[in-house]
């Protein structure tokens, strides 16, 4: 039995930041990092973003810096003893421990009967599979239109690969953008020579000789050398539901990042945090939240009492396009479009009840701030209000 000051249950991006936030309040309390991966922490945006545009694969890993970290990968923590402090791994070691985080992070939602054909991108592993496929075969179907999704897409056509997605909605990230804007990605993906299979969905994936066959719900059937979905994760609550804690889409924190219990914090991907900003409860599944929830979460590990009233932002890349996001992004809410170049630069308001909640910067930079400033003075606006108030 190994005892730790501090056990860290997780071995992503918050839980390495975690770590940081843990050593800057306490340099010497002894610190257990439990890993199911079988690599050490590292950034996951570049999988699907910058790795695919000439970036260097070592630029992904994160530094440790002499943190004085005991680091056990390929283990999973499979039960916790809260009432003794322990925590069991998979090969039955034992842990004991003071404060404990558990930052486990989601797993992918899947197609069913179709997981040895298909590539369910989230880790680096994922990524390797894909690059693997990437340098025999020249067809791929994407499936799924949202986040990951329209990003692998675009990286694998950028790397001269023909492209087809399937997904059901009628645009590319129609949940959040408005309908003309998911419109026209659409158009500009077919130009960057993507094919789009809009408003159909997978209805069975067979092998045919080297060829993996996608059959839709339509009846299009493509044959392609590599399927890849990004559907989207579920938060990974298993052990918390175990040992006992409040679960409610993912592990409720209060605002020091406790849960239910005061000697265990959750942060990252799993964790339900009240927003201060939208004064409502929410996940973030974005490299923001999990570098800053990390390490606010490691500070109060070790003693500290910071709030989390910090919101997130996140952004992405789409070819030549990209975009940073503050607060709620729906395009079911009352939106604003302040075009200063149609689809190519803008800002994109979007409305719950007169106030603004989530604010789009597309192709428009620095003004992260500015937007989180407006959805925090909650003022009441329309079109008229919202033109020209953010601009680079």
């Amino acid at each position: 039995m190994k005892h730790h000051k501090y056990l860290i249950v997780g071995g992503g991006m918050a839980a390495d930041s975690a770590i940081h936030g843990i050593r800057k309040v306490d340099p010497s309390g002894a610190i257990a990092m439990i890993c199911e991966e079988l690599h050490s922490p590292y950034d996951r945006p570049p999988l699907s973003k910058s790795l695919w545009k000439g970036a260097q694969f070592e630029s992904i890993w994160r530094s440790q810096h002499n943190l004085d970290v005991a680091l056990h990968i390929g283990k999973k923590i499979v039960n916790l003893d809260t009432a003794n402090k322990t925590a069991t791994d998979n090969t039955g070691n034992v842990y004991t421990y003071e404060k404990l985080l558990l930052a486990t992070g989601g797993s992918v939602r899947r197609l069913p009967d179709s997981d040895e054909n298909v590539i369910y991108f989230r880790t680096v592993n994922d990524y390797h599979k894909l690059r693997e496929l990437c340098e025999r075969g020249t067809d791929f179907v994407v499936i799924g239109g949202g986040f990951i999704g329209s990003e692998i897409a675009a990286a694998l056509a950028m790397n001269n690969k023909q492209v087809t997605m399937i997904f059901p909605e009628a645009g590319i990230g129609a949940r959040v953008y408005p309908p003309a804007l998911s419109e026209y990605l659409n158009n500009y993906y077919r130009e960057k020579g993507i094919t789009l299979h809009v408003s159909d969905t997978v209805k069975f994936i067979r092998k045919a000789g080297t060829k993996i066959i996608v059959t839709s719900k339509n009846g299009i059937e493509i044959a392609a050398d590599g399927i890849v979905a990004g559907l989207g994760i579920q938060p990974n609550t298993d052990l918390a539901e175990q040992a006992g804690l409040t679960i409610d889409n993912g592990i409720i924190v209060d605002e020091l990042l406790r849960t239910s219990n005061p000697d265990i914090y959750a942060a990252g991907d799993v964790a339900n945090f009240y927003s201060t900003l939208l004064q409502k409860r929410m996940r973030v599944e974005h490299e923001d939240n999990a570098n800053v929830m990390g390490e606010m979460a490691g500070r109060n590990m070790a003693g500290q009492s910071n709030p989390y009233h910090y919101q997130p932002f996140f952004y992405s890349d789409l070819f030549d396009l990209g975009y940073e996001a503050v607060g709620e992004l729906d395009a079911g809410l009352d939106i604003v479009e302040d075009w200063k170049e149609p689809f190519h630069k803008g800002v994109i308001y979007y409305l719950r009840e007169g106030h603004v909640s989530g604010v789009l910067l597309w192709n428009t930079w620095n003004q992260v701030e500015t937007a989180t400033q407006l959805i925090a003075e909650k003022a009441e606006h329309t079109r008229a209000t919202l033109l020209d108030r953010i601009s680079d």
